[in-house]
């Protein structure tokens, strides 16, 4: 379809004909999500309020799909990018973010560490080095105050305010920590999400949504125990990337849910329902 063609179908969107309407509507959706950059282009031309809210949900409706499509790729291909997959939990709301922004970010990020890491290190003292740069130099800290903002769940918000909830410190602090060839890892706590340094006989905890604080498997037996859960290995061990971007979903759709904001919380759901498997917890 040529541009004409194009701006001639998106004219007819203040047709009051139902049948019009639906056949614009049908030829429009169906170029798919090349459409998009046209779309908003007309958006930013046509005055007409009507128009604009049409153009606006063919244009929510475009982005989502590509983003189901791409989620679903993200997952058949093994989820090897943890920050690919934020990224794309992240489009949901900035469908314009760019990955190489993030990856530029996060490369600033790391060099600030680099520049206090020597060599030979401790595992403790690298972890507290760690932690001087993220939480002391650079001012990463916990949300409290708006702890179920959907914000939490955007990677490039928490890169943009240097706050964040606990899955989101900790995917930041798992990033920079594997950049510099430190072994550590998510492990998917009930109700909490934390890291572990993890490497031969050597394991420990590290809270990042409290400052990095270093802690044991005996505080973890004690936390699920307060919990009256029966433990479990996944909750001492690592898991792997798809489960982190499920659970900041699961999160994501949380908040939706506790901003009463019914239609992001279906349309989240929905996209997890894509990548999810059998026996996965419930949404």
């Amino acid at each position: 379809m040529t541009d004409s063609e194009l701006k001639a179908l998106v004219s007819l969107l203040d047709d009051e004909d139902q049948e019009v309407l639906r056949h614009v509507e049908e030829r429009i959706m169906a170029l798919g999500d090349e459409a998009i950059p046209y779309l908003e282009k007309y958006w930013e031309e046509n005055f007409n309020p009507v128009v604009q809210r049409r153009l606006e949900d063919m244009i929510h409706t475009l982005q989502y799909e590509l983003l189901k499509k791409r989620l679903i790729s993200y997952k058949d291909n093994g989820a090897q990018d943890l920050l690919e997959g934020m990224w794309l939990v992240a489009t949901y709301q900035y469908p314009d973010l760019s990955l190489q922004k993030l990856r530029q970010d996060l490369e600033q990020i790391y060099y600030d560490a680099w520049l206090e890491m020597k060599p030979d290190l401790h595992p403790f003292d690298q972890i507290k080095l760690l932690n001087s740069v993220l939480f002391g130099k650079l001012r990463f800290s916990a949300n409290t105050r708006n702890f179920h903002s959907p914000n939490n769940s955007f990677i490039n918000c928490l890169l943009e305010t240097k706050k964040g909830n606990p899955i989101g410190l900790c995917v930041l602090y798992m990033l920079v920590a594997q950049k510099l060839d430190m072994p550590v890892w998510g492990v998917n706590l009930p109700n909490l999400f934390i890291c572990t340094y993890k490497v031969n006989d050597v394991q420990f905890y590290i809270n990042a949504f409290n400052r990095g604080l270093i802690f044991t498997r005996q505080d973890i037996e004690n936390y699920i125990s307060h919990l009256h859960l029966v433990p479990q290995d996944k909750y001492f061990e690592p898991c792997d990337n798809l489960t982190i971007i499920k659970r900041v979903m699961r999160n994501l759709a949380g908040s939706y849910e506790k901003g009463g904001d019914h239609e992001k919380v279906e349309e989240i759901r929905m996209l997890l329902y894509e990548i999810s498997d059998p026996g996965d917890p419930k949404f």
